[in-house]
């Protein structure tokens, strides 16, 4: 038996996803998931081939026949992070081709690849009903992750009731400076008055490139241009996948908030969002800067029928916990997990 799996191991080759690749890439998802998503996986292989060290995907071939492929992305400074690290969005074998090895093959590929790119770690979520997937992460080293993930449901139009400011956790507890998680908002308001009356809030624009570096920099300690350049950068070119706003006050850029609409990452066929950037400049806390981000975002969104927003918060920020759960998010369904890489 062992000399038989070795032998199929031997002929899995693994290569860089082609451009030819695409149907093959489509069909096969379209058996897993139960519906194509063609537009999905058209972006991502265009951003894979023009940013070789951003997008990182790979193709399994047994025999000459396409039997699985994986796809991941690398995280710059998405949810606050500091170290880069790779986001496994999408893997797939095909059916009756799956126990062979195949997964094992391509993992270990995108292992060698972060090492190359000097990333430690690969993230990635699923759901805790995805029981296949489950056993496959722990057979490959995966282990649960220091981080929730939070989603809401946007099915009323606006925002849940808030309670008002939320303590914030000491910053010897939470790791973090007291401005990093400093985005709660005053008294109660009517959010369609606090985002039309006490702000603007509107779509980020090239010129605004400084003061979300600026605010960034603020809330988080550090200098993050490269990410938050490339953040930009896709809001301008491809509006249909990012949702990014400012919020001003007396004409100043109070904060930002940013948001994929890319749908189907992590196998979902349902539309979600993903909100992976928010910052308040510490000089508007306590003001409604976030509510109102949050209102407008989830606006926004509605219109692009999306149906839910998804984020991650690592578990000990209380303070961005606390926001997120007074704006209605709550314990998403989806486990957060992560693997090291030597």
């Amino acid at each position: 038996m062992a000399n038989r799996t070795q032998q199929q191991t031997a002929a899995i080759s693994i290569r860089r996803t082609r451009a030819e690749d695409m149907e093959s890439v489509v069909a096969l998802d379209a058996m897993i998931a139960g519906r194509p998503r063609q537009s999905y996986f058209q972006r991502r292989l265009k951003a894979a081939l023009d940013q070789t060290e951003q997008h990182v995907q790979y193709s399994a071939e047994q025999d000459g026949r396409f039997v699985g492929f994986i796809k991941a992305r690398k995280l710059l400074g998405e949810f606050g992070r500091a170290e880069p690290a790779l986001r496994l969005e999408a893997m797939s074998v095909a059916p009756g081709e799956q126990g062979q090895g195949i997964g094992s093959a391509l993992l270990a590929r995108l292992d060698s690849e972060a090492i190359r790119m000097g990333v430690t770690a690969i993230r990635t979520t699923a759901s805790w009903r995805a029981h296949a997937i489950m056993q496959f992460f722990d057979y490959a080293g995966f282990e649960f992750s220091k981080n929730l993930v939070l989603d809401c449901p946007l099915q009323r139009g606006q925002l849940a009731a808030h309670e008002g400011d939320k303590v914030l956790a000491p910053a010897h507890l939470t790791g973090f400076s007291v401005n990093e998680v400093d985005y709660s908002a005053a008294a109660a308001n009517d959010f369609e008055a606090l985002r039309h009356d006490k702000f603007e809030v509107r779509t980020l624009k090239a010129d605004d490139l400084d003061d979300i570096i600026r605010i960034d920099q603020r809330v988080s300690g550090r200098r993050r241009e490269a990410y938050m350049r490339e953040l930009l950068e896709e809001a301008m070119n491809d509006s249909a996948v990012r949702v990014s706003l400012v919020a001003c006050v007396d004409g100043m850029s109070a904060g930002f908030v940013a948001a994929r609409a890319d749908f189907g990452d992590y196998g979902r066929a349902e539309p979600v969002a993903v909100l992976d950037t928010i910052g308040v400049d510490p000089d508007y806390a306590h003001r409604g800067v976030g509510h109102a981000l949050l209102s407008q975002l989830f606006a926004n969104l509605e219109e692009l029928r999306v149906e839910r927003v998804e984020t991650v918060v690592a578990r000990e920020n209380f303070g961005l916990l606390g926001f997120f759960y007074d704006t209605g998010f709550g314990q998403s369904q989806r486990l957060s997990f992560d693997k090291q890489v030597a």
